[in-house]
């Protein structure tokens, strides 16, 4: 097992002060470290962040080649396993900060590896074949997460683990399809070819700006998809207690809305991207406070 890290206290708050920094400075659709989460909780959930950002912009931010992109991964991933204490930099207090979450928490460092892993993959590939294939990245790219809170909360069973991955990959899922206009700009699609051939949709009209009657039907399809992935991992939401079920509820609301704003946009994901802004909070709110009237328990 990791042991803790052995720096100051000082330099311990300071890094989880940056990760912090970090987590509050990038803008995201879900709650990242916010205060509905158990003040205990949030240090750790910061440093889990930063840890995973970084990752990501090491994969995707231009610049670097491939190469040097999968270089920096690779250091990423030793440094990980390295539980020296680093320097002052923005990059050692990272890890400073979460090698102390890692101990501290009992946390499996699989589960880093595998978002790693997902990262890795981001670098070369672009498309994907089957659905089998897009649900395999999210195991990796965003179920460890979603399991790291939990850890983080005190809670290891196998049936909120389940519950959790479903949400989880369901974000993942609906993130692709708020960002498909954006992705195909970079050369991205996560709609996978099966679904694109089955519908009969072409490359050539998403070069050419055109959401054909044929995408329609594909984003509707993978909408639909994601939806029932939300739903099978609701249970998560009221098997957790306190301040993080509030927070698990606004995050399953805020995919949920994602979803709800691409229908409502025609599902026309390439001209338009959607968001949330501040005229969704209160239905969002209110959702959340009637959120037992239909309750989905755990199997």
């Amino acid at each position: 097992m990791t042991s803790l890290v052995t720096a100051p206290d000082n330099t311990l708050a300071a890094a989880y002060a940056h990760c912090t920094r970090l987590a509050r400075e990038h803008y995201e659709n879900f709650p990242v470290a916010s205060r509905l989460l158990p003040a205990p909780m949030r240090p750790h959930i910061a440093a889990i962040y930063a840890f995973a950002r970084r990752a990501d912009d090491f994969a995707d931010e231009p610049g670097p080649t491939p190469a040097e992109r999968i270089a920096l991964l690779k250091d990423w991933h030793r440094r990980l396993h390295d539980t020296r204490p680093g320097g002052p930099a923005d990059d050692d207090l990272i890890f400073t900060a979460v090698h102390n979450t890692i101990a501290a928490c009992r946390l499996p460092l699989g589960l880093f590896d595998d978002l790693l892993s997902a990262f890795m993959q981001d670098v070369s590939t672009t498309r994907y074949r089957t659905w089998d294939d897009v649900m395999d990245y999210c195991r990796r790219s965003a179920n460890p997460v979603g399991r790291l809170v939990l850890r983080v909360a005190g809670y290891d069973d196998r049936r909120l683990d389940a519950a959790s991955d479903a949400v989880c990959s369901a974000l993942q899922l609906a993130n692709f399809w708020q960002d498909f206009g954006r992705d195909w700009k970079h050369g991205r699609l996560y709609i996978p070819t099966e679904e694109r051939d089955r519908q009969g949709a072409k490359d050539a009209d998403l070069d050419a700006g055109r959401m054909t009657a044929e995408w329609t039907r594909a984003i509707e399809s993978a909408v639909a998809r994601t939806r029932a992935l939300f739903w099978a991992g609701r249970p998560v939401c009221d098997g957790t207690r306190g301040r993080l079920r509030w927070e698990l509820r606004l995050t399953w609301l805020g995919g949920t809305r994602i979803l709800e704003k691409i229908e409502q946009n025609g599902f026309d994901v390439l001209a338009r991207r959607p968001k949330l802004g501040v005229a969704d909070g209160p239905p969002v709110i209110v959702r959340a406070i009637t959120w037992g009237r239909d309750r989905v328990d755990l199997a």
